[in-house]
């Protein structure tokens, strides 16, 4: 089997950190395995019987995450040991889904997808990227690699039903849309969270595991917790101070702590004022958003705002803190930029307990401090509504539209890639999206389920639990609280007939483009995409090298760079990318530049992690702006503000909608792991009393939900835990479409929240989906007569 070839970019079989317990049979061993469920990043040891991982517990000896696990950790075995997982690829033949061997899924790829590259040209092929794809090494080192070679710019992920607000406010800021600050959780002495409920999520954008922990210790050292959100969450209940904000109005909530702390004069930007750019302008742009104009749209009084401006600028160290709640709304970019703003303003900003910015060990060589070249919007725009690009993405609202409408300049998507994506249930309107892509010449997926989205494609490729595969936090490490780098290589060896990941997308690359690598004759009879897959990975190597020979201020300037190659190590070209970027970043030995420094050999010797200490002050060095300083009033954020402006007279007339997260639960992940779903985590409307009075329900009525984009039925909770005039219904539910292979999710579906938004509410500057604070009507669902039982 191809999967089994002398190409596999998957060891056989695993090294890495194992060892045999003298309490167990021979067939019983443990291994450390860093947890892929969620942005926690905790280490886990876990217990393995033959191949079959029996069990999961925290590893008290991780570096970073010194034990702590959550449900979704010790759940990893049940996960990767799912049998609706699929294991040989799918192809659809005579319009039915089929079993067919790796060469014939690679064969059927390659011919669909140049296909319509040769008719309709790159930009009718769509890429759309799910949000799994950051949490293991395959989905971080090949779809960089897949977009250049195949020069599309119909891009659509995740970042924009989440975090793209926060990606476009920090370009903008630092003229880096990946620099972004986290919150020193572990030396603030006061935390102000907004839209966020990190004891539910872990938290997001901030990688920090035992969040719950740290916001209990900020506590026992006297230290204050305040949490704005429109929800009595779990971690509200922890706060200080809970402020219940109507839904969407954080922005001007921001705005009138930035006027209060210029109308003071309690804005100090100490260590940072020579960095900073645009303070004036800043104080006169937020002129007009007081307290008390502020005050009724977002339903805090006056009092309170300036208490919240007060206190943030008096405590010892501070820091800002939000996210989905604040991003996921008309105002998200402004919202993410304010935050930011304060944190600036209150010279909080790089500093020691308050917002610094991590320093990841796969970075590339820092540069020296000075004016880059800045953070661009809008260098295309979709076809058929205009939205402008953000980080060379399109929004996923718009996907749909792009395939099914004929209108506009240019040739509709007609094929999808589809790399670890849902987005029938995780983007506005999934009823259409999912006859759009039902319309599709060809779509191909990587996914290990048939599920809501992958039920379309003509090739189904699946990778392999999670278990079979190394480990590498290439994204979370650029936002954890505390800089570090653990290494998991695979704790099972690969199934036979399966095909690592890695070597998946790396032949998928080599599929839908033309890199013109050569070809050995062994490679060309395994399929037409033609190229040993490790061609790829020693193409990055040779481009990365090539390029840091050439710069200044790497540690290998002037050298060969084919004698850099040739001193990496690694069982697989993954790992010896790995290596590659461990030996350029920050900490590394600079292949024999510093002695002490990392490489892959070295987290290899230190299976739980290593620490690289507390994160530090980085200004100016980072910035990437055109000045070269922190720009706190950008162009584009300026022209934005007077569409706030409009929104201190604007009041909501009925219910608005919000979502939430639970701890069991990964966005659309994990509902077929029967330990993740029952309890408290099941997909509810919760509403308050004096609302569901009005509406005439009560606890658990099936209410059905209208939006813009349709209506769903869900079962009521009645709880006071919420504000009133606002309900709210989780997020990643609607496992009832037909074609699924998901057994256990399929009894209880529940309702797929986006079908209530019809995709047409975007925040402007960064097409993020506004899926928080939506109108909503309900109508209690009707009892079926006798006649329709």
């Amino acid at each position: 089997m191809l999967g089994r070839s002398r190409a596999s970019t998957q060891p056989q079989p695993p090294g890495g950190p194992v060892s045999r317990t003298a309490d167990t049979t021979a067939d019983s061993r443990t291994a450390l395995r860093i947890c892929p469920l969620c942005e926690a990043t905790c280490g886990l040891t876990l217990t393995i019987e033959g191949t079959r991982v029996t069990r999961a517990r925290g590893d008290r000896d991780d570096v970073f995450s010194k034990g702590f696990i959550c449900p979704k950790g010790a759940s990893f075995g049940a996960a990767d040991g799912d049998p609706d997982r699929l294991r040989t690829p799918l192809v659809r033949k005579d319009g039915e889904l089929r079993e067919a061997t790796w060469e014939e899924a690679f064969d059927a790829v390659a011919a669909g997808l140049r296909t319509v590259v040769e008719t309709h040209g790159p930009n009718a092929v769509g890429i759309v990227l799910g949000n799994p794809n950051v949490h293991t090494m395959a989905g971080a080192l090949y779809p960089p690699v897949l977009l250049a070679g195949l020069g599309t710019r119909s891009v659509f992920t995740a970042s924009t039903v989440d975090q793209m607000p926060k990606h476009v406010s920090s370009g903008l800021l630092y003229g880096d849309a990946n620099l972004i600050p986290v919150p020193d959780l572990d030396r603030a002495d006061h935390l102000l969270l907004l839209g966020a409920n990190p004891l539910e999520s872990n938290g997001s954008l901030c990688t920090a595991p035992d969040f719950p922990g740290k916001l209990k210790a900020l506590k026992a050292r006297g230290g204050t917790l305040t949490v704005v959100d429109p929800r009595l969450t779990r971690t509200a209940k922890l706060a200080d101070r809970h402020v219940a904000i109507r839904p969407g109005t954080d922005a001007l909530l921001l705005a009138a702590m930035a006027y209060v702390l210029f109308e003071e004069k309690l804005v100090d930007l100490g260590e940072l004022a020579p960095h900073v750019l645009g303070a004036d302008e800043l104080a006169e742009a937020v002129q007009g958003f007081t307290p008390e104009a502020a005050a009724e749209a977002c339903d805090v009084d006056a009092g309170t705002i300036r208490a919240l401006a007060r206190e943030l600028a008096a405590a010892p160290t501070a820091a800002v803190y939000g996210r989905i709640g604040s991003c996921t709304v008309p105002h998200g970019t402004l919202a993410s930029w304010l935050v930011d703003v304060l944190n600036v303003l209150t010279g909080n900003l790089d500093r020691p307990g308050g917002a610094l910015f991590p320093l990841s060990a796969t970075d590339k060589t820092p540069r020296p401090a000075g004016p880059g070249h800045g953070f661009q919007l809008g260098r295309w725009h979709s076809r058929v509504s205009g939205h402008p690009e953000a980080k060379g993405e399109l929004p996923l609202s718009a996907l749909a539209e792009e395939i099914d409408t004929a209108t506009g300049e240019g040739t509709p998507v007609r094929a999808v890639i589809a790399v670890a994506a849902n987005p029938v249930l995780s983007a506005p309107d999934g009823d259409r999206l999912d006859k759009a892509l039902g319309s599709l010449d060809f779509m191909v997926s990587v996914d290990p389920y048939l599920n809501e989205t992958s039920r379309h494609a003509h090739v189904l490729l699946p990778p392999p639990p999670p278990s079979q595969a190394p480990h590498f936090d290439f994204a979370f490490n650029a936002f954890a609280v505390r800089n570090q780098a653990r290494y998991s290589p695979a704790a099972v060896p690969l199934e036979e007939g399966r095909m690592a990941e890695t070597e998946i997308l790396a032949r998928l690359v080599l599929a839908a483009t033309d890199w013109g690598l050569p070809c050995s004759s062994e490679a060309e009879s395994l399929g037409k995409h033609g190229a040993d897959p490790s061609a790829v990975d020693a193409m990055v190597i040779d481009q990365t090298l090539g390029k840091a020979v050439r710069e200044a201020h790497s540690p290998v300037y002037g050298r060969d760079p084919g004698e850099l190659a040739a001193a990496l190590t690694g069982g697989t070209g993954p790992e010896r990318r790995l290596d590659m970027m461990l030996r350029l970043g920050p900490y590394g030995e600079g292949f024999g530049a510093r002695a002490d420094g990392l490489t892959l050999e070295k987290l290899l010797a230190h299976p739980h992690g290593v620490d690289l200490g507390p994160l530090r002050p980085r200004l100016p060095q980072p910035l990437k702006t055109p000045s070269g300083k922190v720009e706190l009033l950008p162009g584009p954020i300026a022209g934005d503000l007077p569409r706030l402006r409009e929104a201190l007279r604007e009041r909501p007339d009925g219910l608005v909608l919000v979502g939430r997260r639970h701890l069991r639960s990964n966005n659309s992940w994990l509902h077929n792991v029967p330990a993740l779903t029952g309890g408290t985590n099941r997909c509810t409307l919760h509403i308050h009393p004096d609302d569901a009075a009005r509406v005439g329900i009560a606890d658990g009525d099936a209410v059905r939900i209208k939006g813009a984009g349709g209506e769903v039925t869900a079962p009521v909770e009645i709880t006071d835990a919420i504000r009133r005039g606002v309900v709210s219904l989780p997020h990643g539910w609607g496992h009832d479409r037909p074609g699924t292979r998901m057994s256990h999710a399929a009894l209880d579906p529940g309702a797929n929240v986006n079908q209530l938004l019809d995709g047409s509410q975007l925040d402007p500057l960064s097409g993020n989906a506004v899926l928080n604070g939506v109108p909503v009507d309900l109508v209690p669902a009707l009892a079926p007569t006798a006649a329709t039982l």
